[in-house]
């Protein structure tokens, strides 16, 4: 039922702040035991507390106290414990099964721990049918007399706080939570925004992004607005392709050993690894360094030294990518 939803939203645990505590409610004291009314810890001796007490507002509470738990079965209803501990302020829920109902016609209640060590409420009976008075079914909330708090993720719209009154009405009317929307995202550098262009996105809504002709997508695809007003990941980047910076030796790409006229355009994507090759200094031989490109820059590594225009032409053979590979224990 609505109620039992409500019962989910709201943070009956504000009791604990007692800038939100309402007043003593007069006749309290007839009602339950309520503790001894404080105004700050200091008022309060030993282990307890000032407190919110929901109707017996700030009372000395000695926050370790349970109330009884587990309850006795009932054939009719089960009972589970909302909260880790059946302590102070700790919450329950008395569950009818199928084909029973409360006698204001719900099929669920809370109950909560109070200062006197027992269990808000008077104890849920379920029965079979329904109370119903001149053909009208009575639908009043039974968590009444306790102070709730609404929260939000988005902007609240009314009073954040409400109290069941005596005679089983709201002191206030219920909040609303205000829709939380996104705002556009960020446009992308080399790249395209596939989504209707909108001042404000719905939460749930996708946007896909791509990118220019020669350029990477480097992040998401695709980013949604979520309920807290934001956007599941930050907008990617279009990074760009990176030049080869070698002419006359060879490189090695995807594993392959290539020159790189061979390659289309001489031209390697973002976060492709270029492996060059360098000469001992003392020996005749070859060992390699790899450079990464990122987003349109590839240096080559210190060791690497570009051959002639003569040394290309007149000794191929002897250019540093063709000559023999250093052993592993000649390279530190």
């Amino acid at each position: 039922s609505q109620w039992r939803l409500l019962c989910f939203i709201v943070c009956v645990t504000a009791l604990l702040f007692s800038q939100s505590c309402p007043e003593r409610l007069v006749g309290a004291e007839g009602r339950r035991t309520c503790p001894r009314s404080c105004k700050s810890d200091r008022d309060c001796g030993g282990k307890r507390q000032c407190l919110c007490d929901s109707e017996c507002g700030l009372s000395c509470v000695v926050p370790g106290r349970t109330c009884p738990w587990p309850l006795p079965l009932n054939e009719n209803s089960r009972a589970s414990l909302l909260s880790p501990t059946p302590s102070f302020s700790s919450l329950l829920e008395v569950l009818c099964k199928p084909g029973f109902t409360l006698a204001d016609g719900s099929d669920a209640t809370v109950r909560r721990c109070q200062g006197d060590r027992q269990w808000s409420g008077d104890k849920p009976i379920c029965t079979g049918g329904s109370e119903c008075k001149n053909g009208t079914c009575q639908a009043v909330f039974s968590l009444c007399h306790v102070f709730l708090l609404f929260s939000c993720r988005a902007d609240i719209v009314g009073r954040q706080e409400n109290y069941c009154q005596f005679n089983q009405t709201w002191l206030y009317p219920h909040p609303n939570c205000k829709e939380m929307l996104c705002q556009p995202p960020e446009e992308v550098e080399q790249g395209y925004v596939v989504a209707v262009q909108k001042t404000e996105y719905e939460v749930g809504f996708d946007i896909h992004y791509l990118c220019k002709k020669n350029f990477l997508l480097d992040g998401p695809q695709k980013i949604t607005c979520l309920s807290n007003g934001s956007w599941s990941a930050a907008p990617p980047h279009c990074r760009a392709r990176c030049i080869i910076p070698a002419e006359r030796s060879r490189v090695v790409i995807g594993g392959v050993k290539r020159w790189p006229f061979d390659v289309t355009d001489g031209l390697v994507p973002h976060g492709e690894n270029v492996t060059f090759f360098c000469k001992h200094p003392q020996k005749q031989c070859s060992f390699t360094a790899a450079q990464t490109c990122f987003d349109g820059k590839l240096e080559t590594p210190l060791c690497y030294l570009e051959p002639t225009w003569l040394q290309y032409k007149l000794f191929p053979h002897r250019l540093v990518s063709e000559i023999e590979v250093c052993e592993p224990g000649d390279v530190e």
